[in-house]
């Protein structure tokens, strides 16, 4: 159960980037008050875990009613979470969160950035809503199931104190250490992605 958690809190972590989310929230809501800040950040961090609840808990039963087969989930999740991955060693992960974000900022209309970019796609995007189906298909029985959440439950926590704390955490790392820290976890994602891949396949092949 602990190997469990620890390589799930790892596939979140490396998957939502509480430490990428931290810099685009702190640009986004900079020229809100401290309580608006807070309200946002705690906001973001909510809705997100309901969306990624969602498709933890009746994820599995959406693919069967569309005929699409666990297996065929994995492969598929796993190229994604592939693809993902190379953008982050590559940074274009980054880049593309980045103009996202001046898109927004640059909207006088939108003020509320916690549901959009903020919860939903930065934080409960396609990557996280493919890994915690995944993870969840991988596992089953209550305890398990548990685990993952446990685990999802814990990176979004991690996420609401970086988005709390999105100012000193800039100052404190650095736009070269950030971009290290990202190319790491892209190289971390990449073998998770290929195991998906791999466990895909096995059920294919058998």
């Amino acid at each position: 159960m602990i190997e469990l958690y620890i390589s799930s809190l790892i596939t979140f972590f490396v998957v939502i980037d509480p430490p990428g989310c931290a810099p685009i929230y702190a640009g986004l809501s900079a020229s809100a008050s401290s309580l608006q800040k807070r309200a946002m950040a705690i906001r973001a961090v909510g809705v997100s875990a309901l969306i990624l609840f969602v498709f933890a808990l009746f994820g599995e039963a959406l693919l069967k009613g569309l005929g699409i087969s666990l297996a065929s989930f994995r492969i598929a999740g796993g190229i994604m979470l592939f693809l993902i991955a190379l953008e982050m060693v590559f940074e274009k992960r980054t880049e593309r969160r980045e103009d996202r974000a001046a898109k927004v900022a640059n909207d006088p209309e939108v003020e509320d950035v916690s549901i959009f970019p903020m919860a939903m796609p930065m934080i409960a995007g396609p990557g996280s809503i493919a890994s915690v189906m995944l993870l969840m298909s991988r596992n089953s029985g209550i305890e398990r199931s548990l685990v993952v959440l446990g685990a999802m439950v814990t990176i979004l926590l991690l996420t609401l104190v970086a988005l709390l704390a999105a100012g000193p955490i800039m100052r404190i790392l650095g736009a070269k250490i950030e971009a290290v820290i990202t190319r790491l976890l892209g190289v971390l994602l990449a073998a998770l992605a290929v195991q998906f891949v791999l466990d895909g396949l096995s059920v294919v092949l058998h």
